[in-house]
């Protein structure tokens, strides 16, 4: 009577996702209680625009940044061959890759700083809680998804799950600032927020 032995258990895969988990949630921690512990300056400038000025800059690089996840989705799909009717996956999609989504990041960073600056993480009204929340997620998810693009025995799908959180979080956060922007200070399904609008304002 033959008998199949079962799998052997990968403690390297185990080891990686609760690593990526703690720094996910060490990075989120870390952002949320600085941007609270901040006092905000309304007068803070984004490269030399303030007041509604810097809100304008931000939406239009917040736009260009869904933009780059967007393109970050397509290349991942067609290197992991989940492009309908697209087999082949030429040499420099790989790298493209990766060159988007360094720049994709770096294009956060001014944001996020004015964002901190300016107002802080608050949480008075549902969209500005909901924006607040989801920027201090995506520096989480990020931090969780580069531990785990340099791990070899991870699950199949850990990687496509980092991956499509970091695109989520990307749309809420534009769905709640740039798209609150470009609609004149609503957003649908929330409520304003935050209670101080900067200066300049119409």
């Amino acid at each position: 009577m033959s008998h199949t032995r079962p799998a052997p258990r990968r403690p390297e895969a185990g080891l990686a996702l609760a690593l990526a988990f703690v720094a996910a949630a060490a990075v989120f921690a870390a952002v949320f209680l600085f941007g609270r512990a901040n006092t905000p300056d309304y007068t803070a400038t984004l490269f030399g625009q303030a007041d509604a000025d810097a809100v304008r800059l931000k939406a239009h690089l917040a736009t260009g940044v869904l933009v780059l996840a967007a393109l970050q989705l397509l290349l991942a799909m067609w290197m992991y061959g989940r492009l309908p009717g697209v087999r082949r996956v030429p040499g420099p999609v790989p790298i493209t890759h990766r060159i988007v989504g360094v720049v994709l990041f770096a294009l956060t960073v001014p944001i996020t700083v004015h964002c901190v600056r300016a107002y802080g993480v608050q949480l008075n009204g549902s969209r500005a809680a909901v924006h607040s929340i989801a920027g201090c997620f995506f520096y989480g998810a990020f931090a969780a998804k580069v531990l785990l693009v340099r791990s070899r025995r991870l699950p199949g799908w850990a990687l496509p799950l980092a991956g499509g959180a970091l695109v989520v979080v990307v749309v809420v956060l534009w769905y709640t600032s740039a798209l609150w922007y470009f609609d004149g200070g609503s957003v649908p399904l929330l409520s304003l927020g935050p209670r101080h609008l900067p200066q300049g304002w119409t």
